[in-house]
């Protein structure tokens, strides 16, 4: 389940940088908007990482981490969600998966279901470590994103893949 794709590493200095970031940006606040219509859909559906995967993967680590920071600061000032005191977490997990979307497309030079897997199980694992560190807690309250949220993470794999698949000649 693989396929050959362009994949980037888009610098500062280009203009389409923004213009992607942007575009990805505009997908994390909608589909946020969409989960949220249902009750804990965001909890479920984890849908604030989804466009920074798709924006890391296919087009590198800045276009990645400007939709990773600037996704859940938006959504947090126009809609109150996620809430301030959950945004350091959310923003060190977001951070991560546009480092370890970018480093295995990178490894991988085409869209691969494994590599996908590999960079969502590293920023929850590692993120989930951090988030512990910062908010504390008890270790289920932490770990949500795997027991609760697992639909989400299932959705950024297989969604995730297919997006990066179609999107993938571009």
């Amino acid at each position: 389940m693989e396929s050959t794709a362009k994949l980037y590493s888009l610098s500062l200095r280009e203009t389409k940088t923004y213009l992607f970031a942007t575009l990805f940006i505009a997908g994390n606040i909608i589909l946020p908007q969409v989960a949220h219509l249902v009750p804990g859909g965001g909890l479920a559906w984890l849908p604030i990482y989804f466009f920074t995967l798709i924006a890391a993967y296919k087009y590198g680590i800045r276009v990645g981490l400007l939709t990773a920071v600037l996704s859940p600061l938006v959504n947090s000032v126009l809609f109150g969600m996620p809430v301030p005191a959950m945004l350091p977490a959310i923003l060190v997990k977001s951070s991560l998966l546009a480092l370890a979307a970018s480093y295995f497309a990178y490894k991988a030079q085409k869209v691969s279901l494994l590599a996908i897997l590999a960079a969502i199980v590293s920023y929850q694992v590692i993120g989930t470590a951090i988030e512990w560190a910062i908010v504390g807690g008890t270790f289920n309250a932490v770990i949500t994103d795997f027991t609760f949220g697992f639909p989400g993470l299932l959705v950024q794999l297989f969604a995730g893949y297919f997006v990066l698949r179609a999107i993938s000649k571009l």
